[in-house]
């Protein structure tokens, strides 16, 4: 059996939109989804050739207002059945968040579908396109919001009511992961990738190098030995003079046309399992410029 997945090249794309914003210090990005579902700014992309439908919005009741474990808990149940069972009907899911914690339950929901198709041996790989590690557990996070802590937590690093979401822990292995644009965080996430051998390319790496040159390089690290691999966007890897709608900017950033040349690449790549854009924050998205990237996102790589 060929390791590698053999994707129907005209896949459906499913938008999958995660109301969450319980992981964040600011919760606005739950309302992201919703809001760029209102603006349509898809609508234009069905126009391409691609089918482009959303599905039912992932939320929880607001009342009562539920504790952030069991709220992350619980989307991420939930978000990874949703794309499983998309994987399983042949669409390309497209999540958008939310905050970055959905990631625990958008690359649970993959690896509990390669699992059934593939084997529990079978491996994923994962970019993390990012300002920040995402790393942390609650034994070194300062501020203790879950959505420092996901990628920790898919690599088997965290509170099992996190690790454990959809199928058994590990979900990826840190060889097949890299991370493109970091340049904030703390020793204790970063001590932790370091020790876990994860390929970590910062600001200063890919100013000096290229977007493009990074994410091939990154792509066919994370190919290798993979059955496939997916793309996990964070808003705040870019900078925010350009792209302000984001809960937790950091300057110096990437721009937005680096970054949409780079995606062409990988332009209809049947390896592409799916995409992930989070932390949208419409409350601080200034004449909805940052709406504008997301839909330019989806447009250089769906």
């Amino acid at each position: 059996m060929n390791k590698k997945a053999h994707l129907m090249p005209q896949r459906k794309t499913a938008v999958i939109g995660v109301a969450s914003g319980y992981g964040a210090g600011d919760s606005g990005c739950q309302d992201g989804p919703e809001v760029l579902r209102a603006l349509e700014f898809l609508k234009e992309l069905s126009l391409t050739g691609n089918n482009f439908r959303w599905d039912e919005t992932i939320r929880l009741p607001r009342s009562p207002e539920p504790e952030p474990m069991t709220a992350v808990r619980d989307i991420a149940q939930q978000l990874a059945a949703t794309v499983a069972y998309h994987l399983a009907t042949g669409d390309f899911p497209l999540v958008i968040g939310g905050d970055h914690s959905c990631a625990i339950g958008t690359w649970s929901g993959v690896r509990a579908h390669l699992n059934t198709t593939s084997g529990p041996d079978s491996r994923l790989g994962l970019i993390w396109i990012d300002a920040h590690m995402d790393s942390h557990t609650s034994l070194t996070s300062p501020s203790q919001n879950i959505h420092g802590m996901p990628l920790a937590c898919l690599m088997g690093h965290g509170d099992p009511q996190l690790t454990e979401v959809a199928c058994a822990s590990p979900k990826l292995r840190p060889e097949d992961v890299c991370l493109i644009g970091v340049r904030s965080f703390e020793w204790g996430e970063a001590d932790l990738l370091q020790t876990l051998g994860v390929r970590v390319y910062f600001m200063d790496e890919v100013n000096l190098r290229g977007m493009s040159a990074v994410l091939n390089e990154a792509r066919s690290h994370v190919s290798q030995a993979t059955i496939g691999y997916g793309i996990s966007i964070d808003l705040d890897v870019f900078d925010p003079q350009e792209e302000p709608g984001v809960g937790t900017p950091v300057p110096n950033g990437l721009l937005r046309a680096e970054v949409t040349d780079a995606l062409a690449s990988i332009h209809s790549d049947p390896q592409l399992l799916a995409l992930e854009i989070v932390e949208y924050n419409p409350y601080r998205d200034i004449h909805f410029t940052t709406a504008q990237a997301v839909y330019d996102l989806c447009r250089s790589l769906i």
